[in-house]
């Protein structure tokens, strides 16, 4: 076994993370529901989603036999909803596929729906004792650091050079534990600002460290100006009811219900009338709010639009009570703009 990888797994039993929910046994469907909710997301986030979703959905067969809006829903405000949508999907595969038996190489478990490289290499070590090297966020700053390898890691010679050092790096056993240590190492040692070199196991040989660049390597993400939108939301009420669509399984919110919308310029009354065959009453602008994505910031103004008793229900629209729409799978930023605006609009 190479020094690094001694070193990282020795570190790992001593002073690693054992206690996290999906730690308690090798169950696949746990350790590749915890690996999927854990893209782009933290550790501290992700604990009580995954609990409540274990609680609901408690092996593959069951989130397999689910409705998607009721996967959504458990996802609600944990984000990147393409990831609940691709995690129904495989569930579904490997019901279909595999014969309900979750794929052990990491080939196999890359090709379900959601499941990346990195992700299913986690899943085969963790789960299934493979040998295979890993490369999320946390582990491309440990090598990036340890290796002296400049430049942003979501560059491809950059990443092609990472993997190159993973894969060299790979322990002849207890894959588990270093599997482990290395995204523990890169959580809890290695930050991303102020890392706490004199806890780390491997800092006499890292670049980074002897050399004093840890506040340069990795390089960060080439910043670019965030495109902002603006767009109008209507709150149509009718009844005491709150009218919700459902969006596009594309594109932002995918699948997810939410409030009609509209660009900035367009009438709402207007829209109201040619659009769903409904007639206005009275209309009142809110306060405006603004959500962040990875690519752009989104300026939202939310119109509220009571209605005069409606004769027809558009197709592919549901009528909610207030309690009913914040219980179901809402993004977000509308969940918590339905919430705040309810006491205003006598919901």
């Amino acid at each position: 076994m190479n020094t690094f990888s001694s070193r990282i797994i020795k570190w790992q039993h001593r002073q690693g993370r054992h206690s996290l929910p999906w730690q308690l046994d090798r169950d696949p469907y746990r350790i590749w529901l915890s690996e999927i909710m854990l893209q782009q997301t933290q550790v501290s986030t992700v604990i009580p989603y995954f609990e409540r979703f274990i609680a609901r959905f408690p092996n593959l067969s069951t989130l397999a036999a689910a409705q998607e809006d009721d996967v959504l829903t458990l996802w609600s405000g944990l984000g990147y909803y393409s990831r609940a949508r691709n995690l129904h999907a495989a569930a579904r595969n490997i019901i279909d596929t595999h014969d309900g038996r979750f794929p052990s190489t990491p080939e196999a478990i890359s090709h379900l729906p959601g499941v990346g490289r990195s992700t299913a290499a986690a899943i085969a070590a963790l789960a299934f004792g493979q040998n295979c090297a890993i490369l999320d966020g946390n582990v491309k700053r440990v090598l990036a650091r340890h290796g002296g390898i400049s430049g942003w890691p979501g560059d491809k010679k950059v990443e092609l050079a990472l993997w190159h050092l993973a894969d060299s790096r790979l322990p002849s056993k207890d894959i588990e534990a270093y599997t482990q240590g290395m995204m523990d190492l890169g959580a809890l040692v290695c930050t991303r600002s102020k890392p706490a070199c004199p806890d780390c196991p491997v800092r006499s040989d890292c670049i980074a460290h002897t050399q004093h660049r840890t506040a340069e390597l990795p390089a960060p993400r080439p910043r670019k100006p965030l495109p902002e939108k603006q767009i109008q939301m209507l709150l149509l009420l009718d009844r005491g009811e709150l009218m919700l669509e459902k969006r596009p399984a594309r594109g932002i919110w995918g699948g997810l219900w939410s409030l009609p919308e509209l660009l900035l310029d367009d009438d709402p009354e207007s829209h109201c009338r040619d659009r769903f065959g409904l007639v206005a009453h009275t209309q009142q602008i809110l306060p405006r709010i603004s959500h962040s994505f990875t690519h752009f910031k989104l300026h939202i103004q939310p119109v509220q639009i009571d209605l005069k008793p409606r004769s027809v229900s558009p197709t592919g629209h549901i009528w909610l009570s207030p309690a009913d729409a914040l219980n179901a799978a809402l993004p977000a930023p509308i969940r918590k703009l339905i919430a705040q605006l309810a006491p205003t609009l006598g919901l």
